[in-house]
């Protein structure tokens, strides 16, 4: 391009100079005719170009002499040099702008191309790894369902084994005791009540020896802790002197205490030894009890899933709850680990609550159905490897160390026990469902489309990779879309979201927990948190449990100071990571009305119809649901000796409505 350019102006200024050339000339020429070069123009042009000669040589007469005409040509040729060079550097500027603009825009196309096609191989490594993830885990959960299963398998093909074991052993006792004389028999009872006699004597004497030794223990620390006083005083006054009589003084009181302390350690050793024998004898005893407990319990389950008449079935039903109170009691001794007591307890607590509504629907002129048999049944069997299992412990123990062996290595069989019976009761009213109208159903109804955009603006901060929509759920108390999020690190949540209205109705996730980096208050501000994300801001903590290394924390929806019970918040935090793992809106949702309020009985006067005994600590109105009825209360929380208790009382009459009482366990808080 250049090239050209700069061609067609040169061939243009050879033009210019040619012309003037051949003006000089024939103003030089008088009168000549142009040369033969020409020739071969028109006769027209010959005749203007001499008429142009003439004039010329007219005006030269004017002008001057041919010296003058040739400066001033030579001038113009020169202008005209100079404008040629001019607009051939112009021309040569403009093809180089257009040229650098022409690269630029190439270079910017090329870096889009570039920057693209980076993109594009980000986001399929991104789905690749995405993808290896998910089968990784889909593999790894297939694995130990596998494992599961085969572990499974054998614990049952070995329970089924110990249970023939143990039939055959019950025969033989019983053949045996079906020969045993009447006086074999005296003899027999009256060796078992000697033991008996003779374990409870040691328990007596066990806690008298523990109070006595703690009366020691307390006299030998006030003791060393005025020798230590002393000891300090006698070193002040001494550094005020200086000498030999203050260095042999600090010497001898540092050698009494010396001879204090070792006197104390030597004394301690005695104390451990007694106490080592006291707590092998204690330990069996526990055993021993909840030996005789658990096999009273195995005779009355054994003995209802077999009756079908209403009054045997209240009597054993009635025995059942004596029997589980008199197991648990004894667990609560028994030094096992925790995560094994509370496996124990949350079977032992199935069992009573269920025998609980048994005998009230007997009472209140109900049968027993299949249902209730079958799941008797499952309560028999699980009681009965707990009886199996202590049995044996105890019949193959020789030693303290073997007794504590054992009993720790009763955590991973009897593992599923807790979770075979079912949840505990972590909150008051938390299973409720719906009373009076509805309102969740008055709400506008809405797309899956709209509820998946919903869920993931619910759960922004957990950075979700992926929303799959797995369906509906129908109840009769809502209607709702079913979502499985999953975020960046390949972990599933499953959401519900309402039809109408489009609300977060239930949540559950897993991630391991495995450190305690945030206390319950700290959870609380989570969870307060998590609720204000999804416009629910009035309400009060009610109940917060701290189990493991997850906190759960139920509120209840407040109205004039009146906690509503029916409109009850369940959340689950992981203490480890501070993320809300889980969320049960249900009765929140579903009961969220009006109530009316008004009640004629203040708390001082509800105070006084308390039972003797009870010392209330806390005071709240509450709205409590009554067989599907709201009843506003006095809720006081109150103490009995070293018992707690909730105690329900109808704010307008005082009669007592409900009554909870509050257990401890290593799962945290529950109520029985």
């Amino acid at each position: 391009m250049k090239k050209q350019n700069e061609n067609h102006i040169s061939s243009g200024a050879e033009k210019v100079e040619r012309v003037e050339e051949n003006f000089t000339q024939d103003t030089v020429d008088t009168g000549a005719s142009p040369k033969a070069s020409a020739g071969t123009k028109s006769k027209n042009e010959g005749t203007m170009s001499e008429s142009k000669a003439r004039k010329t040589t007219s005006t030269q007469g004017k002008r001057g002499t041919g010296k003058e005409e040739k400066a001033r040509a030579k001038k113009a040729e020169k202008s005209e040099e100079a404008s040629a060079d001019r607009r051939v550097q112009a021309a040569k500027q403009r093809a180089a702008e257009k040229e650098e603009k022409i690269g630029k825009k190439a270079a910017v196309k090329q870096a889009k191309i570039e920057k693209k096609a980076a993109i594009q191989q980000a986001k399929l490594e991104k789905k690749q790894k995405i993808a290896e993830k998910k089968l990784a885990r889909k593999e790894m959960v297939a694995k130990k369902k596998a494992e599961r299963l085969e572990n499974r398998a054998k614990r049952k093909a070995d329970l089924k084994a110990k249970r023939v074991e143990r039939k055959a052993e019950k025969t033989a006792r019983r053949e045996l005791l079906k020969n045993e004389t009447k006086a074999e028999r005296g003899k027999r009872l009256e060796r078992e009540k000697k033991e008996r006699l003779a374990v409870r004597r040691r328990k007596i004497e066990a806690r008298e020896h523990a109070r006595e030794n703690k009366a020691k223990a307390r006299e030998a620390t006030h003791a060393r802790r005025a020798e230590d006083k002393k000891h300090k005083r006698e070193q002040r006054t001494e550094r005020r002197r200086n000498g030999y009589g203050g260095w042999l003084a600090a010497v001898i009181s540092l050698g009494t205490a010396c001879l204090v302390l070792g006197a104390i350690v030597t004394a301690g050793a005695f104390r451990m030894n007694d106490m080592t024998v006291e707590a092998e004898g204690n330990a069996r005893s526990t055993l021993y009890e909840m030996v005789s407990a658990c096999e009273d319990l195995d005779d009355s389950l054994g003995k209802l899933r077999v009756s079908a008449g209403a009054g045997e079935q209240r009597r054993l039903l009635t025995n059942i709850l004596v029997d589980t109170a008199l197991l648990e009691a004894s667990v609560q001794r028994v030094p096992v680990d925790s995560a094994t007591g509370t496996d124990i307890s949350a079977f032992l607590n199935e069992t009573n609550a269920y025998a609980k509504s048994l005998l009230d629907r007997l009472a209140a002129g109900e049968g027993v159905n299949e249902d209730d048999m079958a799941r008797v049944a499952r309560l028999y069997e699980v009681n009965d490897t707990l009886y199996g299992e202590l049995n044996e412990l105890i019949t193959r123990s020789a030693s303290l160390q073997e007794l504590f062996a054992g009993i720790g290595g009763m955590t991973e069989r009897l593992h599923d026990l807790g979770h075979d019976g079912g949840a505990l009761t972590d909150a008051p009213f938390a299973d409720e469902g719906n009373i009076g109208k509805n309102r969740l159903f008055e709400l506008t109804e809405i797309s899956s489309a709209e509820a998946e955009e919903l869920a993931r603006q619910y759960f922004e901060s957990y950075r979700i990779a992926d929303v799959r929509y797995t369906g509906e759920t129908v109840t009769r108390e809502f209607n709702c879309y079913d979502f499985v999020l999953t975020d960046e690190n390949g972990i599933e949540i499953f959401a519900q979201i309402t039809k109408n209205g489009g609300k977060l109705l239930f949540f559950d996730t897993y991630e391991e927990c495995m450190q305690k980096n945030f206390d319950l208050e700290e959870c609380d501000g989570l969870a307060r948190a998590f609720l204000k994300n999804l416009g629910i801001e009035n309400v009060e903590a009610v109940w917060l449990s701290d189990g493991g290394m997850v906190a759960n924390l139920t509120y209840t929806a407040v109205s004039e100071g009146v906690r509503l019970y029916p409109e009850i918040i369940r959340v689950r935090v992981c203490e480890e990571k501070g993320r809300v793992v889980g969320l049960d809106a249900r009765g929140y949702l579903v009961n969220n009305t009006q109530y009316d309020l008004t009640h004629s009985l203040s708390r001082d006067d509800a105070k006084l119809r308390l039972a003797a005994g009870l010392v209330p600590y806390a005071h709240n109105l509450a709205l409590i649901p009554v067989d599907g009825k709201p009843v506003l209360c006095h809720e006081f929380g109150c103490t009995y000796g070293e018992e707690e208790y909730l105690v329900y009382l109808d704010a307008n009459t005082g009669e007592e409505v409900e009554i909870f009482r509050v257990m401890e366990s290593a799962r945290g808080s529950y109520l029985r």
